[in-house]
């Protein structure tokens, strides 16, 4: 289809899809948000490293931009590999906060938590973990129920 009008040289905001789409057919340069600098990230990482809960992120969709930029756009942005490397770092971090949060969860037989500041990607990173075991919990409770046959069997 048509887009624009654009004009040589001043940079426009565009949906991440069609910067995309532009750079592949070489009709563009692509502008790293503001976030994506190696000096940042690695606020974001040591941060992150030393709080016990999530740290807010720069975006939303961190992983994502940074998946996205670095796999269509590595040229334009300025110290590519040291950025993948921190996001990653970050993101493992993140990951192992949250599995220690749903272990903890678990054993405690909580009813329900509170996480602030996830991202969708890290919720279904292990909503289905998460989702099994409540359910799980939730079966071996209604088994140990007093005045319940011991004969009893769910079909």
């Amino acid at each position: 289809g048509d887009l624009g009008p654009f004009n040589p040289g001043l940079p426009v905001e565009v949906p991440v899809w069609l910067a995309i789409n532009l750079k592949q057919r070489q009709k563009c340069r692509l502008i790293p948000p503001e976030w994506m600098d190696v000096e940042k990230l690695e606020e974001i990482r040591d941060q992150e490293r030393k709080e016990d809960t999530f740290t807010p992120m720069p975006s939303p969709y961190y992983m994502e931009l940074t998946k996205l930029l670095l796999n269509y756009a590595s040229d334009n942005v300025p110290k590519a590999d040291e950025i993948r490397t921190l996001v990653k770092d970050t993101w493992d971090t993140r990951i192992a906060k949250l599995r220690l949060s749903a272990d903890s969860f678990v054993r405690q037989q909580e009813a329900h938590a509170k996480l602030d500041n996830l991202t969708l990607m890290e919720i279904n990173t292990t909503g289905t973990f998460l989702t099994q075991a409540l359910d799980h919990m939730y079966k071996l409770r209604t088994n140990l129920q007093p005045g319940e046959s011991a004969y009893s069997q769910d079909f």
